[in-house]
């Protein structure tokens, strides 16, 4: 099963950026007043990425033997996490203005690298000298 982990983190890492991506596309979409024009494969494709991102991190976490509300940094990733979806929705379609949506878009995205720092660090607080260190190695 470890032989199958660098590709599992492969298909991880890769959602990960696809996930990003896709919100500051559909975020900007949002600012330009578009997202509400745009269907189809915008409406499926997040879904499908995220669901992906999902099962591959939890399959890590299965893996590497490291679990939520046990190792803290996996437990702040998932509170970051659940944060972004919730913060998320609000700057793509719940916010009742343009300037909630505004702010909870470039909230989202500071989870987003939270997120990203927390997982590079393994630790809660992310530490710039393990990002770069996990970012060579």
């Amino acid at each position: 099963m470890t032989e199958l982990y660098p590709w599992i983190k492969y298909l991880h890492v890769t959602t990960v950026v696809i996930t990003g991506m896709m919100f500051v596309q559909r975020y900007l979409w949002m600012l330009s007043n578009t997202l509400q024009e745009k269907g189809g494969w915008i409406r499926v494709v997040p879904h499908v990425n995220d669901t992906l991102l999902l099962f591959s991190g939890l399959a890590m976490a299965l893996m590497i033997q490291q679990y939520p509300l046990v190792n803290g940094w996996l437990t702040a990733k998932l509170v970051a996490l659940l944060a972004y979806i919730i913060i998320g929705s609000i700057a793509l379609k719940r916010g009742r203005s343009r300037q909630i949506r505004t702010w909870a878009g470039l909230l989202a995205l500071t989870c987003y690298f939270y997120i990203i720092g927390t997982a590079l660090s393994r630790s809660p607080i992310p530490q710039p000298e393990l990002i770069l260190y996990n970012l060579l190695h």
